[in-house]
């Protein structure tokens, strides 16, 4: 039985139509749900009201931290910033893999406990020294309407804005979404329909119309996060098709992450991913021509840095989220030989350790 929604959860949402039955569906994401009066979507936080649809998490979070941008993980976008991260409830996923399923499954909203307007959130990222605002911890798809305000709040304080997301959306809210958007880390959880229809309760090829998308038809800076799941995504062939679809249809430029999965949630069966098998995975990709691939959630200095794609000079030097050498120049090109490195970058000169460089605000 769906929780009651109340009236302090009742803000007008976008994104769906009146069918001939009566029901209303939801056209945000490929789930399509259909609801009768006083029913959820199954990412809990958008139901029905009456005749109209609504979004019960608008101004509602589930926490504020302020993270470097290499935790989202974003390794080209503004390297050694800060990112002032939140997220709210829910999910529209179903991930028996998820590392954050006390957030993005919770039903009981006593996890929203801070009260935030986007005028709010903009101010105080910005009085905090931050470059940008990360919409994570749960998919910012199903809040769409909050995070696309926030979004435009944030642009009048210069402030950058960052989705972490699984891409799992439908044509029209994916094109308003991104437009307010400035980067992204998405989601490619796998690559074969198999995995996403038994471990995730959805489908691959929105998530691929998504990239492309981003790809093609937008300026959003993205890049990509594969978390290894022991025996269920982590071959040869699936990680070696996977890269070859990105160097081909997203071009060899665009960042991948393998992060390590953890016992967590539904799979605690699973043993964690060995660090030998994320850096085969790192090595099979660079093979396919990708020019940046990264390792995550495991100690390793040469998988988290960036070097040069022409003379392999490194560049950013990580030891977890510390920066120990940063030799880009101010054009964001090699020292040594010139090339540029795809991405946003700005001018350190020094290595800077576990400090995150502060940023200076223009007045308003």
């Amino acid at each position: 039985m769906d929780e009651p929604i109340s009236i302090d959860e009742q803000y007008p949402a976008k994104y769906w139509h009146l069918l001939e039955d009566g029901r209303i569906q939801c056209d945000l994401c490929p789930r399509d749900c259909k609801l009768r009066d006083g029913q959820r979507g199954s990412c809990y936080v958008r139901g029905r009201v009456g005749n109209t649809m609504v979004l019960t998490t608008y101004g509602r979070s589930s926490g504020f931290c302020v993270d470097p941008i290499e935790k989202k993980p974003l390794n080209h976008f503004y390297p050694g910033s800060s990112v002032l991260s939140f997220g709210t409830a829910g999910c529209n996923l179903a991930c028996k893999f998820c590392q954050n399923w006390d957030i993005s499954k919770s039903r009981s909203f006593d996890k929203l406990a801070d009260q935030a307007g986007p005028e709010a959130i903009a101010r105080t990222a910005a009085g905090m020294g931050c470059k940008s605002v990360a919409f994570t911890y749960n998919d910012p798809i199903i809040f769409a309407e909050y995070a696309m305000d926030v979004a435009d709040a944030c642009r009048e304080h210069g402030i950058k804005t960052v989705a972490v997301t699984s891409g799992y959306m439908h044509d029209q809210p994916r094109r308003d979404f991104y437009a307010k958007m400035d980067a992204a880390n998405v989601d490619l959880k796998g690559f074969t329909d198999e995995f996403y229809v038994k471990l995730c309760g959805g489908h691959l090829q929105p998530v691929l119309d998504t990239l492309k998308y981003l790809k093609h038809e937008t300026k959003v800076w993205f890049e990509l996060t594969t978390l290894l799941i022991p025996g269920h995504n982590d071959s040869a062939q699936e990680i070696n098709a996977m890269s070859e679809w990105i160097a081909r249809e997203l071009g060899v430029d665009v960042p991948l992450h393998f992060s390590a999965f953890h016992p967590d949630y539904k799979m605690t069966g699973i043993p964690p991913t060995p660090p030998e098998s994320l850096t085969k995975a790192r090595q099979i990709a660079q093979a396919a021509g990708l020019r940046y691939v990264y390792t995550g959630n495991v100690h390793d200095v040469s998988g988290g840095t960036t070097c040069c794609p022409a003379c392999q000079h490194p560049l950013i030097v990580r030891d977890w989220y510390e920066i120990r050498q940063y030799t880009l120049t101010a054009q964001g090109a090699c020292p040594q030989c010139g090339t540029t490195v795809a991405g946003h970058f700005e001018q350190f000169g020094k290595a800077f350790g576990s400090r995150r460089i502060p940023v200076v605000m223009k007045p308003h």
